[in-house]
Protein backbone atom coordinates (compact mmCIF):
# COMPACT_ATOMS: atom_id res chain seq x y z
CA UNK A 1 0.00 0.00 0.00
CA UNK A 2 1.26 3.45 -0.89
CA UNK A 3 1.47 6.21 1.66
CA UNK A 4 -0.88 9.10 0.93
CA UNK A 5 -1.97 12.24 2.72
CA UNK A 6 -4.85 11.57 5.08
CA UNK A 7 -7.11 14.20 6.61
CA UNK A 8 -8.24 13.37 10.14
CA UNK A 9 -10.85 15.48 11.91
CA UNK A 10 -11.09 15.20 15.68
CA UNK A 11 -13.61 16.66 18.09
CA UNK A 12 -11.84 17.13 21.40
CA UNK A 13 -12.60 18.59 24.79
CA UNK A 14 -11.49 22.21 24.94
CA UNK A 15 -8.90 21.66 27.70
CA UNK A 16 -5.17 22.28 28.12
CA UNK A 17 -2.86 19.41 27.16
CA UNK A 18 -5.07 17.67 24.58
CA UNK A 19 -2.94 18.74 21.62
CA UNK A 20 0.23 17.61 23.40
CA UNK A 21 -1.19 14.14 24.08
CA UNK A 22 -2.31 13.77 20.49
CA UNK A 23 1.00 14.97 19.03
CA UNK A 24 2.89 12.60 21.36
CA UNK A 25 0.92 9.67 19.97
CA UNK A 26 1.90 10.62 16.41
CA UNK A 27 5.52 10.99 17.49
CA UNK A 28 5.57 7.56 19.17
CA UNK A 29 4.14 6.01 15.99
CA UNK A 30 6.77 7.71 13.82
CA UNK A 31 4.30 9.88 11.88
CA UNK A 32 5.18 13.36 10.73
CA UNK A 33 2.22 15.73 10.95
CA UNK A 34 2.06 17.76 7.72
CA UNK A 35 -0.31 20.29 9.26
CA UNK A 36 -2.57 20.65 12.25
CA UNK A 37 -5.22 23.29 12.84
CA UNK A 38 -7.47 23.72 15.83
CA UNK A 39 -10.33 26.00 16.73
CA UNK A 40 -13.71 26.14 18.42
CA UNK A 41 -16.44 23.94 16.97
CA UNK A 42 -20.20 24.42 16.73
CA UNK A 43 -20.56 22.46 19.98
CA UNK A 44 -19.83 24.36 23.21
CA UNK A 45 -16.68 23.20 25.05
CA UNK A 46 -15.45 21.17 22.06
CA UNK A 47 -12.71 22.08 19.61
CA UNK A 48 -12.25 20.73 16.09
CA UNK A 49 -8.78 19.67 14.98
CA UNK A 50 -7.83 18.97 11.39
CA UNK A 51 -4.68 16.87 11.12
CA UNK A 52 -2.96 16.05 7.82
CA UNK A 53 -0.56 13.10 7.94
CA UNK A 54 1.19 10.84 5.41
CA UNK A 55 0.74 7.09 5.74
CA UNK A 56 -0.96 4.00 4.44
CA UNK A 57 -4.67 3.59 5.13
CA UNK A 58 -3.91 0.75 7.57
CA UNK A 59 -1.33 2.73 9.52
CA UNK A 60 -3.53 5.82 9.72
CA UNK A 61 -6.50 3.72 10.87
CA UNK A 62 -4.37 2.30 13.71
CA UNK A 63 -3.40 5.81 14.80
CA UNK A 64 -7.03 6.94 14.52
CA UNK A 65 -8.10 4.15 16.85
CA UNK A 66 -5.34 5.05 19.31
CA UNK A 67 -6.36 8.73 19.21
CA UNK A 68 -9.93 7.69 20.00
CA UNK A 69 -8.66 6.13 23.24
CA UNK A 70 -7.33 9.45 24.57
CA UNK A 71 -9.67 10.62 27.34
CA UNK A 72 -10.32 14.12 25.97
CA UNK A 73 -10.84 12.95 22.37
CA UNK A 74 -14.56 12.65 21.65
CA UNK A 75 -14.49 11.46 18.04
CA UNK A 76 -11.90 11.02 15.28
CA UNK A 77 -12.84 10.59 11.62
CA UNK A 78 -10.66 10.04 8.56
CA UNK A 79 -12.36 12.19 5.92
CA UNK A 80 -9.76 11.57 3.22
CA UNK A 81 -11.33 11.44 -0.20
CA UNK A 82 -13.01 13.52 -2.88
CA UNK A 83 -16.05 14.42 -0.77
CA UNK A 84 -14.37 17.06 1.38
CA UNK A 85 -14.02 20.80 1.19
CA UNK A 86 -10.48 21.76 2.21
CA UNK A 87 -9.00 25.24 2.38
CA UNK A 88 -5.87 26.96 3.61
CA UNK A 89 -5.08 30.58 4.44
CA UNK A 90 -1.69 32.09 3.57
CA UNK A 91 -0.05 35.44 4.11
CA UNK A 92 2.94 36.42 1.95
CA UNK A 93 5.13 39.45 2.59
CA UNK A 94 6.52 40.21 -0.87
CA UNK A 95 9.27 42.64 -1.87
CA UNK A 96 7.50 45.30 -3.88
CA UNK A 97 9.21 48.30 -5.39
CA UNK A 98 6.93 50.89 -6.97
CA UNK A 99 8.04 49.63 -10.39
CA UNK A 100 6.66 46.10 -9.92
CA UNK A 101 3.63 46.68 -7.69
CA UNK A 102 1.17 46.71 -10.57
CA UNK A 103 2.48 43.33 -11.77
CA UNK A 104 2.08 41.90 -8.26
CA UNK A 105 -1.44 43.33 -8.07
CA UNK A 106 -2.37 41.64 -11.38
CA UNK A 107 -1.16 38.26 -10.09
CA UNK A 108 -3.06 38.77 -6.82
CA UNK A 109 -6.24 39.58 -8.76
CA UNK A 110 -5.91 36.49 -10.97
CA UNK A 111 -5.77 34.32 -7.83
CA UNK A 112 -8.68 36.18 -6.21
CA UNK A 113 -6.37 37.03 -3.34
CA UNK A 114 -6.01 40.44 -1.72
CA UNK A 115 -3.38 42.91 -0.63
CA UNK A 116 -3.93 43.60 3.06
CA UNK A 117 -0.93 45.84 3.78
CA UNK A 118 1.38 48.09 1.80
CA UNK A 119 4.67 49.61 2.93
CA UNK A 120 7.50 51.33 1.05
CA UNK A 121 9.34 48.09 0.25
CA UNK A 122 6.72 45.36 0.50
CA UNK A 123 3.10 44.27 0.30
CA UNK A 124 1.33 41.58 2.29
CA UNK A 125 -0.87 39.30 0.22
CA UNK A 126 -3.68 37.24 1.74
CA UNK A 127 -4.90 34.16 -0.11
CA UNK A 128 -7.44 31.46 0.66
CA UNK A 129 -7.94 28.28 -1.31
CA UNK A 130 -6.83 24.71 -1.78
CA UNK A 131 -3.18 23.81 -1.33
CA UNK A 132 -2.49 23.76 -5.07
CA UNK A 133 -3.76 27.34 -5.46
CA UNK A 134 -1.62 28.53 -2.54
CA UNK A 135 1.44 26.69 -3.93
CA UNK A 136 0.90 28.21 -7.40
CA UNK A 137 0.57 31.73 -6.01
CA UNK A 138 3.70 31.19 -3.92
CA UNK A 139 5.68 30.12 -7.00
CA UNK A 140 4.66 33.27 -8.90
CA UNK A 141 5.33 35.64 -5.98
CA UNK A 142 8.66 33.99 -5.25
CA UNK A 143 10.09 35.68 -8.34
CA UNK A 144 9.61 39.06 -6.65
CA UNK A 145 11.17 37.88 -3.39
CA UNK A 146 9.24 36.48 -0.44
CA UNK A 147 10.35 38.18 2.78
CA UNK A 148 8.04 36.15 5.05
CA UNK A 149 5.27 33.60 4.69
CA UNK A 150 2.69 32.10 7.06
CA UNK A 151 0.31 29.26 6.14
CA UNK A 152 -2.43 27.87 8.35
CA UNK A 153 -2.46 24.30 7.11
CA UNK A 154 -5.58 22.50 5.94
CA UNK A 155 -9.01 22.99 7.44
CA UNK A 156 -11.65 20.63 6.09
CA UNK A 157 -15.25 19.49 6.39
CA UNK A 158 -17.11 16.62 4.74
CA UNK A 159 -19.20 17.75 1.80
CA UNK A 160 -23.03 17.74 1.88
CA UNK A 161 -25.03 14.82 3.20
CA UNK A 162 -27.18 14.70 6.31
CA UNK A 163 -26.12 16.78 9.31
CA UNK A 164 -23.48 15.05 11.40
CA UNK A 165 -24.58 13.56 14.69
CA UNK A 166 -23.61 15.98 17.43
CA UNK A 167 -21.65 14.15 20.10
CA UNK A 168 -21.98 15.26 23.68
CA UNK A 169 -18.99 15.82 25.91
CA UNK A 170 -18.51 12.57 27.72
CA UNK A 171 -16.01 11.35 30.23
CA UNK A 172 -14.10 8.30 29.14
CA UNK A 173 -12.78 5.91 31.71
CA UNK A 174 -9.01 5.90 32.07
CA UNK A 175 -7.56 2.43 31.57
Amino acid sequence: MAATKHTLVALVADRPGVLNRMASLFRRRGFNIDSITEGHSEIPNLSRMTIVVDGTATMVEQVRKQLDKIVDVIKVTDITGPDIIARELALFKVKAAPANRSEIMQIVDIFRAGIVDVSQNSVIVEATGDEEKIDSLYELLRGFGIKEMARTGRVALSRGGPPAEKPSVRKKKKN
